[in-house]
C-alpha cells in the first residue's frame, strides 16, 4: 500500500513523488509494456528538459496527437511541469477539426503519432504545421530519427536536444509555476459550433484527484483507461487520480468490448469505469458471465443515467457501485454518488455536492429553487476553470455576478438532498457519454453545395442514450448517403447523425427560426 500523497504545488509532481517512495511500482502500461514510477517520472524530465531546449515558456502551448498511451501522459505531465499549457488532439477527428484546434490554440511544439490504428496522418501532420504561424517545432512519436523529414524530427532527436539543460533551469521553470496557474486546455463545443477552450489549473485537477481517491477508495488502483486524449474523462477522470494515488493507468488504444473484458482480467483491475453504452454492449456479450472479475472492487459510469435493469446486473459483479454528474469547466465532478448497491440512488441521482463544491438550483428569475423544484443547476467551487481561453466575453457570460457557473442544465434536490436531473437548458446532447453539439453538426452540413439550411435534434437511443437526426432543407438534389458521407468527412464518428431527412422546407417559428421542438417531436414519432 502506497503513502497518501499531499496537495502538492504542481499536478506533474506527482509522479516523482511516488518515484522516491516505491520506484518499481507501474505506472503506465500498454500491451505488454510497462512504465514504473520510477521510468515515468525520468521520462517526463527528459522531455520537459527538451521543451526548454526548444522554447517553449510559461503559456506556452503543447499540442498532442495520439490515441490513449503512455506517450499522452508524458506530453501532459512534461508540459504542464514547466508551465506551459497541454492540448490533447483527438485522433477521431477529421482535418478541419484538427486544423479548429490548432489554428485557436496556437502551439509551439506537435508532438504527433503518424499511424494510429488503420489511418496514415503524415498528410494531416504537414497540413497542421500550416495551421498556425506559432508552431515552431513537429515532433513524430513513432518514426526513427533517419525517417523523419521535412521540419518534423523525431521524439529520440528532440529528447536528445533537451539533454544539454541543467537541471537548475528545470527547476528553476518548475518553481515558477503551480497553483491556479493553468494546464491543459480542453476544448468543448458551444451553440455556436464553434469549440470553445476551458483552461483548467493544476490546483483544480490535484484537489479533484485527491478528493475523487477519497469518496471512491480501492487499493490498489489498477483502470483501464481507453477514452481519447482529448477528452476529459481520459485525462482528469482516469489518468490524473491513478497517478495522484500511486497506481496503474492500464491504456487500450482502441476500444473493442470483449478485448476490454479480457485486458481486465489479465491485468487485475480493480475499477470498472465506463459510460453507460459501452456497459451495455460488453454485458450483451454472450459469454461475459465467464470472465474472472474478481479484482474489480469498485465500478463506475459517468456522463449518462443507466437504466436501472443494468445496474442490478452490475450489483452482481460487484456491491459498490458509484456515478457522478460534472462537466469540463468544473474539472469533473459536481456531484457524486459514494459506493453504494442503493439501485433508487443511483438509478434516480447523481448524489450530493462533491466535497469542495457548492450547488445551488435556480428558477428563470434568479430566485433559489425550494427543494422538489426545478431550475438551472449552478456552482461554485475551487476547482472551477480559469475561464474559456481568449474568450473573455464567453467567459464572463459563463459566470453569475456571484460567482456561480451556469451549468445550463436543469435539475431538482431530492427529498433526500441528492440531485436529480432533469433536462438540459442549452441544446447540447449526450452520444455514449461524448458531448455533442448541434450546431457543429448544422454547420458541417450547410457547407455541402446542396444544402440550404439544416437543424439537429436528439433522440433516446438504447445503445447511445442519445442521437442525432438532421433535417435539411436542399437547393439540388442529394441523397440522405451523401450527407452522412460528407459529415464523416469532416466531424467525429459520435457527431455524425444517425439519421439524415431530406425536406423542401424546415419548420420556421413565427420570428423566423427553426422550429426544434416541432422537429424534436416528429423525430421522438418517427425513431
Amino acid at each position: 500500500m502506497l503513502t497518501k500523497a499531499p496537495l502538492l504545488p504542481r499536478v506533474s509532481d506527482y509522479p516523482a513523488w511516488h518515484a522516491a517512495r516505491s520506484p518499481a511500482a507501474v505506472a503506465l502500461a500498454v500491451g505488454g509494456a510497462r512504465r514504473s514510477y520510477a521510468d515515468l517520472a525520468a521520462a517526463i524530465d527528459a522531455l520537459a528538459c527538451a521543451l526548454l531546449a526548444a522554447g517553449v515558456s510559461k503559456g506556452d502551448r503543447v499540442a498532442t496527437l495520439c490515441p490513449p498511451h503512455p506517450d499522452f501522459a508524458i506530453a501532459f505531465l512534461a508540459t504542464a511541469s514547466i508551465g506551459a499549457i497541454w492540448v490533447g488532439l483527438n485522433p477521431r477527428y477529421r482535418l478541419e477539426e484538427l486544423r479548429y484546434v490548432v489554428a485557436d490554440a496556437e502551439p509551439v511544439v506537435l508532438l504527433a503519432r503518424t499511424t494510429i490504428r488503420e489511418r496514415d496522418y503524415t498528410a494531416d501532420i504537414g497540413a497542421l504545421a500550416g495551421a498556425s504561424p506559432a508552431l515552431r517545432h513537429v515532433v513524430l512519436l513513432d518514426a526513427p530519427p533517419a525517417a523523419a523529414a521535412g521540419a518534423a524530427v523525431s521524439l529520440e532527436a528532440f529528447i536528445e536536444g533537451g539533454r544539454a539543460v541543467r537541471a537548475e533551469r528545470l527547476a528553476a521553470a518548475r518553481a515558477a509555476c503551480g497553483g491556479r496557474d493553468p494546464c491543459v486546455i480542453v476544448y468543448t463545443s458551444g451553440s455556436t459550433g464553434a469549440p470553445k477552450g476551458a483552461l483548467l489549473h493544476h490546483e483544480g485537477i490535484a484537489a479533484f484527484s485527491r478528493t475523487q481517491n477519497e469518496v471512491w477508495p480501492v487499493d490498489p488502483q489498477r483502470m483501464v483507461n481507453y477514452f481519447p486524449i482529448n477528452h476529459i474523462g481520459c485525462l482528469i477522470d482516469c489518468t490524473m487520480p491513478c497517478l495522484v494515488a500511486g497506481g496503474a493507468v492500464v491504456f487500450m488504444e482502441q476500444f473493442e468490448p470483449a478485448a476490454c473484458l479480457d485486458l481486465m482480467v489479465r491485468e487485475r483491475i480493480t475499477i470498472w469505469g465506463s459510460v453507460p453504452s459501452v456497459f451495455q454492449m460488453q454485458l450483451a456479450l454472450p459469454g461475459f458471465d465467464a470472465y474472472d472479475l474478481s479484482a474489480v472492487q469498485l465500478i463506475l459510469w459517468e456522463g449518462a443515467a443507466l437504466p436501472r435493469e443494468i445496474i442490478e446486473r452490475l450489483l452482481r459483479v460487484c456491491p459498490r457501485l458509484g456515478t457522478n454528474y460534472g462537466m469540463t469547466e468544473a474539472t469533473s465532478a459536481i456531484t457524486v454518488v459514494e459506493p453504494t448497491d442503493d439501485v433508487d440512488v443511483l438509478a434516480n441521482s447523481v448524489g450530493y455536492p462533491f466535497p469542495g463544491v457548492q450547488l445551488r438550483i435556480v428558477d428563470e428569475a434568479g430566485g433559489v429553487c425550494a427543494s422538489g423544484r426545478s431550475g438551472e443547476i449552478q456552482t461554485r467551487s475551487a476547482h472551477n476553470f480559469a475561464g474559456y481561453w481568449r474568450r473573455p466575453d464567453a467567459t464572463a457570460a459563463a459566470f453569475t455576478a456571484d460567482g456561480w457557473f451556469r451549468t445550463g442544465d436543469l435539475g431538482e434536490l431530492r427529498a433526500d438532498g441528492r440531485l436529480r436531473l432533469v433536462g438540459r437548458i442549452k441544446e447540447m446532447y449526450k452520444s455514449g457519454g461524448y458531448n455533442v453539439y448541434p450546431r457543429e453538426i448544422e454547420l458541417a452540413l450547410e457547407a455541402h453545395p446542396a444544402v440550404a439550411l439544416a437543424a439537429v435534434v436528439a433522440v433516446p437511443d438504447p445503445l447511445w442514450q442519445e442521437v442525432g437526426v438532421a433535417y435539411v432543407a436542399t437547393r439540388a438534389p442529394v441523397s440522405a448517403a451523401e450527407l452522412a458521407e460528407h459529415c464523416r468527412a469532416r466531424l467525429a464518428n459520435y457527431k455524425v447523425p444517425k439519421r439524415v431527412v431530406i425536406e423542401n422546407d424546415l419548420p420556421l417559428l413565427p420570428i423566423g427560426k427553426v422550429d426544434k421542438r416541432a422537429l424534436r417531436e416528429r423525430a421522438e414519432r418517427e425513431r
